[in-house]
Formats: structure tokens, sequence, C-alpha cells
């Protein structure tokens, strides 16, 4: 859908307050998808989450419409605000500073994205030689892209997905094998190769412990839809999970954290309160989650290769700095 149908798909909305009342930025300012006008000023407090898009009886995409506002802003006047608001995203991730290449291998390569090499260095790294060993399978340290589409810089979106698309072809790789639910879920539609979840591929190679005991999941926001991540994680358990319906998000989504820092610790706030394990199988969630005191939050995939490491929220940021030099 382009950006003019959505904004007339906002006139659709019957202020129903639905999506205010699952959407924690929706509320705090008694606005409604359909109030285009005064959500346009607030466009970059907005989590990117889709909750008002699943919720909306009518079919509104609000995620595409905030989307479109944010893209605006950058062609506009705006542009250069957002750019100084954002220098510090926009300046590791226009050109990823901790790009690393070289150890691409044709057909099928490791695809880890930014965050879960930040918080679990030793699982990326156990993962890493566990594929090299067993199937000759690559890695690259590269970002999808998506901080900086979300940012609503769209020319640089399409210059980046160009840019792996060809370093990618230029290496004969055939399928990408991603870690992080944002990766998948951003460069399945752009690539022209197979893009895959991690866990669909270790059961295809028959790799990883059948150990997950089931329990308490939390959904990172792009696979809440669907739930392909989910299905996949079900073949390491002999029994179900029960998903968590009342968090909107792990804080980070959408860089909304930055304008609505207090929203965002609500959601870790809200995950404090079960006494129980929750898991997750997203790098970011996990780590942002337990950055926020929700200690009992478990990523899957540890579990799965028995490292069992929890998140690294001190070092983040230098554990992402040294994939550049692996």
């Amino acid at each position: 859908m382009c950006q003019n149908e959505r904004v007339k798909d906002a006139d659709k909305c019957i202020h129903c307050h639905v999506c205010q009342e699952n959407c924690s930025f929706l509320k705090k300012y008694g606005l409604d998808i359909g109030d285009t006008e005064k959500l346009n000023k607030l466009a970059y407090h907005c989590f990117l989450c889709g909750k008002c898009s699943e919720v909306c009886p009518v079919g509104i995409d609000g995620q595409g419409i905030i989307m479109d506002m944010r893209r605006a802003s950058v062609a506009s006047d705006e542009g250069a605000r957002v750019n100084k608001e954002y220098k510090r995203t926009i300046s590791e991730k226009k050109e990823y500073s901790y790009r690393n290449y070289r150890h691409v291998t044709e057909k099928s390569v490791l695809f880890p994205g930014c965050n879960f090499p930040s918080v679990y260095p030793k699982t990326t790294k156990v993962l890493v030689e566990l594929f090299e060993k067993e199937a000759g399978i690559g890695v690259v340290y590269d970002c999808c892209g998506k901080p900086i589409a979300d940012i609503g810089m769209e020319d640089e979106e399409e210059r980046i997905m160009q840019g792996i698309q060809k370093r990618m072809d230029d290496a004969g790789v055939t399928e990408v094998i991603t870690m992080c639910p944002n990766c998948y879920a951003f460069l399945k539609p752009r690539l022209t190769i197979r893009v895959v979840n991690i866990y669909q591929k270790l059961k295809e190679l028959h790799l990883g412990e059948k150990c997950l005991p089931g329990g308490t999941m939390f959904r990172p926001c792009p696979d809440r839809e669907k739930g392909e991540w989910l299905t996949d994680i079900e073949a390491f358990s002999d029994a179900e999970f029960q998903t968590l319906e009342d968090i909107q998000c792990c804080g980070l989504g959408g860089q909304g954290c930055a304008k609505e820092p207090e929203i965002a610790k609500s959601f870790a706030e809200t995950v404090k309160k079960y006494p129980q394990t929750i898991y997750t199988y997203c790098g970011s969630c996990a780590g942002n989650l337990t950055r926020n005191g929700c200690k009992q939050v478990r990523h899957v995939l540890p579990e799965i290769l028995g490292t069992k490491e929890k998140p690294d929220t001190i070092k983040s940021l230098i554990n992402r700095m040294r994939t550049k030099y692996l």
C-alpha cells in the first residue's frame, strides 16, 4: 500500500478507541490512529510495535501510517532535526561500523545481526563454530538496516539493502540464516535470496537439544502476527508455551524509548510482576528487559545450544565492536 493510500486508510477510523486501549503511547495522549494531524507531531514517540494494526477492527495499518509520517519528516525541512536527534544511531548503522564479511561462504550464511552478538557473545561463538564444523556454513556480521528504516530514512534504507544484496550475490550466497526476528521480518521481503530463521535451520541440520521445558513466552513484535519463529522453537520442547499477551513491547521498538522512556520502562515493570522464568527469542528483548531489572528473562537459543548464557548488558557495545575483528 502506498503512502497516499495509507493516509486515506486513516480516514476509515471509527474512533472506537480499541487501539488507544491497547497502546500505552496512544493512551498517554488520548489519541486514536485516525487522529493523524496530532499524531504527525508525535510520530517519533511511537514504538512501531504494530499493536494498533493488530487490534484495529477496520483494518487500518497504524504502523504504516506512522512510518509514512517519519519518512515525510526526513524528506521535509524537519530532516536536519531528525538527523541531529538520531545522530548516534545514524553514525553507527548508516554504514554499519562493525561490518565483517571475511567469513562469508557460498550458499548458506549465518546473519547474527547487531544485537544478539552484543548481548550473547559466547552463544554466538558456539553457534558460528557449530555451523562451520557441521555444515560448512560461514557468518557475516552486518546490520539489516531496520534501525535506519525506523528513523524514516527511506533512501538510505534502499541503499543499505542494495549493498547487502550485492555482497551476498558476489559471494554466491543463496540462503541467509537470521538469528533476530527483526532481521528476518525486514530482510525476507527485500532480498531475492532465501531467508530463514535460526530454529528452522537447526531443525533442518538436526542440531540443538530438545531441552526447553515450555512455560511462559514473551513474543517479539515482528513475530506476533504469524508466530513462525515460535512454531519452529516448539520443536525443541516437549511442552507448550503460554504467551504473554498483556505486554505491548520490550521498550526498544521503533526508537520510541528515546521520546517515551517512562512508557518503555513500564513494559519491563509489567514483566517483573511475573515470578516464573520468561523465555523470549529476541536478543534485543532479552537484553533490554534484563537491563531494566527483569532477571527472570531467558533467551531460548542459549538453552538449546547448552551455553546457558545470560545477556551481557554491561559490555554490549564492546561485544558488538569485537565482531568487526572476528
